[in-house]
This record gives C-alpha cells, sequence and structure tokens, in this order.
C-alpha cells in the first residue's frame, strides 16, 4: 500500500514509517518542519497539520493513513491542544474522505479514560471521563470520538491507546524524569507502590502496523479502540528507577505524601493560571494523579484482534530481580 503517516518524523512516527518500509509499503511521511530528516526509505512532504490543504495534498493517492501527530503535554491552553489535536484530526478525516482512503488508524492515548481515579486491569469498555485534568487528554477523546464516528462502508477506522511510550529518542517521559532527578534523589508523590504500565516504542509501532494492514469494513477493528501496552504492570517506583536505569541513572526514591502532592498541584496550577504562565509548573493536578494512581490496562482485545505480542523489554527483571507481570486478567 501507499500509506501517509502523520507526524512522520516525530518518536513514534518514525519508528512506522520504518518498520512499513520493511515490510514493502510505500511510505510518505508529513512533517512540520525541515530539520528532521524523513525515516529511511520514506517520501517526506511538508505541512502544518492544522493546514488542511497540506494534508488534503499529503492524503491524496494514499491507500491508508496513519495518523500520529498530536500536540502532547500535561500543560497548556484548551485553544492550544484543539487546534491539533482536534482540528487536525478533522482535517485528516476530510482529507480521507475527499480523496476516497479507506482506511485510518488513528494514534490516541489510553489517557482518554482517566479522571485522576485507579484503573486497575481496565478494557476499552472504560468510559471516557465527564471532566478531565487536562487539556491534553480532553482533545485525545475529542479526537478519538471524531475517529470511530467516521467509521463506515467507505472509510473504516480504528483508535489505538499507547501508553508512556518509552524508548531510545524519547522526547517526553525520560526528560522529564530526568529533569527531576536532584543528586540521585527523585521526590515521588505518592509511595510508589501504585502499579502502571508502558509500551516500548518498538512494540507501540508495531501495533500501528499490524492494525492498518488489518483494517477494513466490516473487521473487528473497524470502529474500534485498542489499549497498547506492554502487559506487565510495575509498581511506579520500580518503573521510574528501571526506565533511569535503562539510561545508566541511578536513583533513589523518596516518597511525598499523596494528599500533600495534590493539593501542591492544586496551588501551583492557581498561580500558574493566575499569572499566565505558559511556561510547564513543576506539578500539575493531572501529574500528580498520574503518580499517585494505578493505570494500567487489559490488552487482550489487542491481542486477540490486531495479533499484538508485546517484546520482552524487561528492565524490570533488571530492577526488581523478578519478571514482570501480565495484565490479561
Amino acid at each position: 500500500m501507499r500509506i501517509l503517516v502523520t507526524g512522520g518524523s516525530g518518536f513514534l512516527g518514525a519508528e512506522i514509517c520504518r518498520r512499513l518500509v520493511a515490510r514493502g509499503h510505500r511510505v510518505r511521511s508529513l512533517q512540520r518542519g525541515h530539520r528532521a530528516p524523513p525515516p529511511d526509505g520514506a517520501e517526506a512532504v511538508w505541512g502544518d497539520i492544522r493546514d488542511a490543504g497540506a494534508v488534503a495534498d499529503a492524503v491524496r493517492g494514499c491507500d491508508a493513513v496513519v495518523h500520529t501527530a498530536a500536540l502532547a503535554d500535561v500543560w497548556g491552553p484548551r485553544r492550544d491542544f484543539a487546534s491539533v489535536n482536534v482540528v487536525g484530526t478533522a482535517a485528516v478525516l476530510d482529507a480521507c474522505r475527499q480523496h476516497g482512503v479507506p482506511r485510518l488508524v488513528h494514534c490516541s492515548s489510553a489517557s482518554v479514560v482517566f479522571a485522576g481515579r485507579d484503573l486497575e486491569g481496565v478494557d476499552e469498555s472504560a468510559p471516557y471521563p465527564g471532566r478531565f485534568l487536562a487539556a491534553y487528554p480532553w482533545s485525545k477523546a475529542r479526537a478519538e470520538r471524531m475517529v470511530l464516528d467516521a467509521d463506515g462502508s467507505r472509510l473504516s477506522t480504528v483508535s489505538l491507546r499507547p501508553h508512556l511510550i518509552w524508548g531510545d529518542g524519547d522526547p517526553h517521559l525520560l526528560p522529564g524524569l530526568r529533569r527531576a532527578v536532584r543528586r540521585g534523589r527523585l521526590l515521588l508523590p505518592g509511595t510508589g507502590a501504585n502499579r502502571v504500565d508502558t509500551v516500548h516504542v518498538t512494540d507501540a509501532a508495531e501495533a500501528h502496523v499490524l492494525a492498518v494492514e488489518a483494517l477494513a469494513p466490516g473487521s473487528p477493528l473497524a470502529g474500534a479502540s485498542y489499549f497498547v501496552t506492554q502487559g506487565r504492570p510495575c509498581t511506579l517506583s520500580a518503573t521510574v528507577r528501571g526506565l533511569l536505569a535503562h539510561h545508566g541513572i541511578t536513583v533513589e526514591v523518596r516518597p511525598v505524601p499523596a494528599p500533600a502532592a495534590r493539593a501542591a498541584a492544586v496551588l501551583v496550577e492557581a498561580t500558574a493560571t493566575a499569572v499566565r504562565s505558559r511556561r510547564r509548573p513543576l506539578l500539575t493536578r493531572f501529574l500528580a494523579a498520574e503518580l499517585t494512581r494505578a493505570h494500567w490496562f487489559d490488552i487482550s482485545a489487542a491481542r486477540r484482534d490486531l495479533g499484538y505480542t508485546p517484546t520482552d523489554h524487561s528492565w524490570q527483571t533488571a530492577v526488581t530481580g523478578v519478571p514482570g507481570e501480565g495484565n490479561d486478567r
């Protein structure tokens, strides 16, 4: 197939491009800037996801689209996230309809069902919350609903929900952890005993490749969403230590009482809002909730319908001395 990957020069998008090329597909990468070269074997086209004309030009002649372009952060004005994640997704949908593209794989986020409470082994039946703690999950939920509602006989759609993507070149998770380490110590809200799951970038990319190849009208994937993780939930404390140790950083984790961290997050957010700061606060309500609550998911649907089998990236074993746990309930 000729496949367009939006955000093709990004952390996840580039890995998807490489895997699609390796499987014999002709890949076009929609990139916002000229600085990043396209992944090997992919054709680069430049344009902003918010520019409907540029998106339509990129989509023309394609058999499928994998939509990964997004604004991802724990802080920022809702209008910024809406313009990229909602308006941009609408442009992709319109372009697919305009040019008769029959397949659209949307990269969503597991945070679309997170309302600040524990999520332990939940599956895709978990509802969207009535109120979100940050603009990012709100915008991704809006975009996901649009994509799934668009599924039909002429355009088949599916939404994947990766969670805490990590790996070499990670621009979000690891840099944030590194910034929080001070003199070999890391202050961690809560006890660190809450279990979380993550996904390596190669496995997240493989899930998208499997989805775009299997998606078709009437297939189990059409109009569905899927959680995508390693399937090995681990305590947050061990996860943090493992991710840092994977990059050669040894750290002592010191707990901070969860109620104090959540109260501090409310105060910090209120102050940042009052002064109209665009700089990300050190702690936000969304981040405090992510750090003090469990969030791991049942991935049996992805295993069954996608044939998704996560690789054993077992940094947990190096940190805890025991293999990670499965989460297929």
